[in-house]
């Protein structure tokens, strides 16, 4: 005879879990789905691009910060220097007092009644008696001396006090702006770090290759510069081909974008100013149509200059990791506007 027993069902505990492995499956395989691809190697370059670009935005400050600094320092060393020297003009004036007071007391220490009593020659009293009163004389012309350097002094110390409270806030910009773009570069390599050695390489390769063009086609250009200036100072630049970027760099070892300008320009005998954000008004400024080679010329809200090299190519200190070099104005985002120096 045939069982009818009816089959086991599965334990309440059993079902759960296969419910929840089978609903972890699920979820895995959507986030799987809907995951965020591996960003390609042109969208890390561009994100690296704007990190670099961040970072020069603080490398400029930084720039200005410890041009400000040292600019400081000197008025405050050139104060303090008055002040000390104040100091010992007030020291001398005190002691002169001190002598004038004391050949008063030596000549005038009883009263002039019975110094005229005791005086053997009344003549003499007198002519003792028209000296203690040039002795007061002078001592108030003292007195009045002192006071007038004692106010000059408090004046000066004043002014000294409140150049080094500039210079505290100035060191703490310097400080931060520094800070700002050591992060940007960390994050800058980190993002670098997400891409093959192939991949970096070949970013490298193609950056090498684009400059080498660019020189070409100055080369091609063969525009006249604007001054002799313009043109000693892009000769100069020239000379720099290949050296490295580096924050704060001004030569000859190593160079930023405004460090860069600044050295070419000495070289041509002209000196300009630290930053982007200052060598903006070394010059007339010019547009596009009418540039020249040796204008300088900035992009990006100002935050990065370079020199125009003739056919639409500039010779500059590009960024992080990169080297003096020729490049396309195409490639250089925004243009705000060339300066003649």
């Amino acid at each position: 005879m045939a069982s009818h027993r009816r089959p086991k069902q599965p334990s309440r505990t059993r079902v759960t879990v296969l419910t929840a492995t089978a609903a972890a499956a699920v979820a895995l395989t959507s986030q799987a789905a809907h995951a965020d691809p591996k960003p390609t190697k042109s969208e890390v370059k561009a994100k690296v691009d704007k990190l670099y670009h961040e970072a020069e935005v603080a490398t400029e400050k930084a720039n200005g910060a410890e041009e400000q600094q040292d600019k400081l320092k000197k008025q405050v060393d050139a104060i303090q220097d008055k002040v000390a020297r104040g100091q010992e003009e007030l020291n001398a004036l005190r002691g002169e007092l001190g002598s004038l007071a004391t050949a008063q007391y030596r000549s005038g220490g009883l009263d002039p009644s019975v110094q005229l009593l005791l005086s053997s020659d009344p003549d003499d009293f007198l002519d003792q008696a028209s000296a203690l009163d040039q002795l007061t004389a002078k001592q108030a012309e003292s007195l009045q001396k002192i006071q007038a350097k004692q106010r000059a002094l408090a004046q000066q110390r004043q002014e000294a006090q409140s150049k080094l409270d500039d210079l505290a806030d100035v060191r703490k910009t310097l400080s931060e702006n520094k800070k700002k773009y050591q992060a940007k570069l960390a994050d800058a390599r980190e993002l670098l770090n997400t891409l093959t050695v192939a991949e970096r390489n070949k970013i490298a390769q193609e950056e090498q290759r684009a400059s080498r063009d660019a020189g070409d086609r100055v080369e091609l250009g063969n525009e006249v510069p604007a001054s002799a200036l313009g043109a000693a100072a892009l000769s100069a630049a020239a000379t720099q081909l290949g050296k490295p970027y580096v924050s704060g760099g001004t030569g000859p070892n190593s160079f930023d974008c405004s460090g860069l300008t600044q050295w070419a320009y000495a070289q041509a005998g002209v000196q300009l100013t630290r930053t982007t954000y200052t060598q903006i008004n070394d010059g007339p400024r010019v547009g596009r149509s009418a540039l020249k080679p040796g204008d300088l010329v900035f992009f990006n809200n100002t935050s990065h200059v370079g020199l125009y090299a003739g056919n639409n190519q500039i010779l500059h200190a590009p960024k992080p990791g990169a080297v003096v070099r020729y490049e396309s104005m195409d490639y250089m985002g925004t243009f705000q506007f060339g300066v003649r120096p």
